[in-house]
């Protein structure tokens, strides 16, 4: 497994590498959503690449960029385990030297759910995975659909930008009590860990209500809240029961709908969200 740190030596690297290429970008402190993405890639490319870079642009003022977990040598020893080819770890200055001045940005779907709570957020994502895309040359990339907003962003600009691949979403990885696995978890104490459930809870709930005809977009959203301030550690961010494409509010579900929501539990602010129809 080659671990490289600079954009020429990663794209010496890729010019040797096998077709098709998978590629799986990170910000590292993996858990087994991540693996699951690598193992995919594994599976459907003859070469795999990952990249392991905490994104500063993408953290607003006051968020947990200094504190964001990490542990490489457990990181690398996981991607090694699942045979992946090469480990792109750059360093800031690398990917935004002092220069740096041209940004990436999806509009409109950008402004909803996170993108209300964290204005400047996905600008930082799209201008690193499209930078990221630009390095690597992948066939396909993968992400998990935890972060489906982020998810629906990426592919909207691979599509308007022409980019030459494909995007591959994989579904959410859960503990066996339901959270959602995310790197954030790290943050939870035992007794907000227990809390934390309440998001898959919820949004459980909206899958029997669906399940049972209900469509009144209104109605699931005010018994998921219900449930939500139920639980005293939660201070609920949003609930939105959107369209798949435009993430724009729906009052009726008639041809699917992505539920989802932010709520904080203690330090961490937890995402979530399930797809109905």
């Amino acid at each position: 497994m080659h671990v490289i740190k600079t954009i020429d030596d990663i794209k010496r690297i890729r010019k040797q590498l096998a077709e098709p290429v998978g590629f799986v970008p990170t910000m590292g402190y993996l858990h087994e959503g991540h693996i699951s993405l690598v193992k995919r890639a594994r599976n459907e490319n003859k070469s795999v690449i990952a990249s392991i870079f905490v994104n500063p642009t993408q953290f607003g003022q006051g968020e947990d960029l200094e504190s964001y977990p990490r542990d490489l040598q457990r990181d690398l020893a996981l991607l090694e385990k699942e045979n992946t080819d090469v480990v792109f770890i750059p360093e800031p200055a690398t990917m935004y030297p002092r220069s740096f001045n041209t940004w990436v940005q999806v509009d409109d779907i950008t402004q909803r759910l996170e993108g209300t709570s964290r204005p400047t957020h996905f600008r930082g994502v799209t201008t690193v995975v499209a930078k990221l895309f630009n390095i690597v040359e992948p066939s396909r990339a993968y992400f998990g659909q935890k972060d489906a907003q982020q998810a629906t962003v990426i592919r909207k600009m691979v599509d308007d930008l022409n980019m030459n691949l494909e995007i591959v979403v994989a579904p959410t990885v859960r503990e066996p009590d339901g959270l959602a696995m995310s790197s954030r978890n790290k943050y939870l104490g035992t007794e907000e860990r227990k809390s934390a459930t309440v998001l898959s809870r919820s949004l459980n709930l909206a899958q029997q209500l669906y399940s049972q005809g209900e469509r009144d977009t209104s109605l699931i959203r005010n018994k998921m809240i219900e449930l939500i301030k139920s639980e005293p550690r939660a201070e609920m961010d949003y609930v939105s029961i959107a369209s798949l494409d435009t993430l724009e509010e729906l009052d009726t579900i008639e041809a699917g709908a992505l539920v989802s929501l932010a709520v904080k539990i203690g330090k961490p602010r937890l995402i979530d969200n399930v797809i109905l129809g």
